[in-house]
C-alpha cells in the first residue's frame, strides 16, 4: 500500500498543506489504496511535503507524484481531454502553484496575527529555549519564499489584488460547470480545491479570504469537493454559510 506523508489535519482543513492536499485527491482520483503518516519536511528526500512511499520507493513533489501514478499505475487525470484542454488544464494549475499559492502563504505566515495563531504552533513541541528561535528562521525563510515569488514585493492590498486577478480566471473558467474543464474532474482540480479550501478556511481572517468569496461560484466549487473527496471532514466553512 502507498504511504502518504503530510502534516495532517490542522487550521480548519483534512490537511494542512495544499500540496498535500493535491497529492490525497490525486490518489483517491486513480482509486488506490493508501495510508496516511504525520511527517515534516526535512523527512523528504526533496525537504517539502508531500512525498509517499510506494513499494519502497519514495518520490517527493505532488507533480512528481502524480507523473508516477500516472506511469505505474496507467491513470490518465486528463481522460478526455483533448491537447488543447490539456495545456490549458496545465496552465492553470501552474497559474494556481506559482501565483495564487503564494498569496495563500503569505495570509498565513507573514500577517503577524494568522502567523501567530497558526504556522507559530508547528514548534510548540521544540524545547522551550529553541523555540522562539526556530519559529523566526521558519517565518523568515517562508517570507523570504514569498519575497521571490514576486508577490512579496508588493503592498499587501496590491498582492490580494494581484491574487483577485487570478481567482477572476478561475472563475471564468469554471463557469456553472462542476469542474474545471468540464463535467468530469481532472487532475488540475485537485490543485485548484486544495488552495481554494486552504484560503476559504475559517480559521484564519484575511483580506484574501474575503475577495474569494465574492466568487461564488469558487465558493461552491470547494464545498463541492470537499464532500466528494474528504466526506467525513467537518468542513467548518460550509455550515458558517449554512
Amino acid at each position: 500500500m502507498i504511504t502518504l506523508f503530510g502534516l495532517g489535519a490542522g487550521f480548519g482543513l483534512p490537511e494542512i498543506s495544499p500540496f498535500v492536499t493535491k497529492t490525497e485527491v490525486q490518489l483517491t482520483m486513480a482509486g488506490l489504496a493508501f495510508r496516511k503518516q504525520r511527517a515534516m519536511p526535512p523527512a523528504s528526500p526533496k525537504g517539502q511535503l508531500p512525498f509517499i512511499d510506494d513499494a519502497g520507493e519514495l518520490i517527493a513533489d505532488s507533480t512528481f507524484i502524480r507523473a508516477h501514478i500516472e506511469h505505474r499505475y496507467g491513470f490518465d487525470f486528463d481522460s478526455g481531454l483533448d491537447v488543447r484542454a490539456r495545456a490549458q488544464a496545465w496552465a492553470f494549475e501552474r497559474m494556481i502553484e506559482h501565483h495564487l499559492y503564494f498569496a495563500l502563504v503569505g495570509a498565513r505566515w507573514v500577517d503577524p496575527v494568522n502567523f501567530a495563531k497558526g504556522p507559530a504552533h508547528f514548534f510548540d513541541g521544540v524545547p522551550a529555549d529553541k523555540r522562539e528561535k526556530l519559529r523566526e528562521d521558519a517565518q523568515f525563510r517562508v517570507a523570504e519564499n514569498y519575497l521571490i515569488s514576486g508577490l512579496g514585493r508588493h503592498a499587501p492590498d496590491e498582492d490580494v489584488d494581484l491574487a483577485a486577478r487570478s481567482l477572476r480566471a478561475l472563475s471564468v473558467q469554471l463557469g456553472d460547470r462542476p469542474y474545471l474543464m468540464g463535467d468530469r474532474p481532472c487532475g488540475t482540480d485537485a490543485t485548484a480545491f486544495a488552495v481554494i479550501a486552504g484560503i476559504l478556511t475559517p480559521f484564519f481572517d484575511s483580506e484574501l479570504r474575503r475577495r474569494t468569496e465574492t466568487f461564488g461560484n469558487l465558493v461552491a466549487y470547494a464545498d463541492r469537493m470537499m464532500v466528494q473527496y474528504f466526506p467525513e471532514f467537518d468542513w467548518g466553512r460550509a455550515q458558517q454559510a449554512a
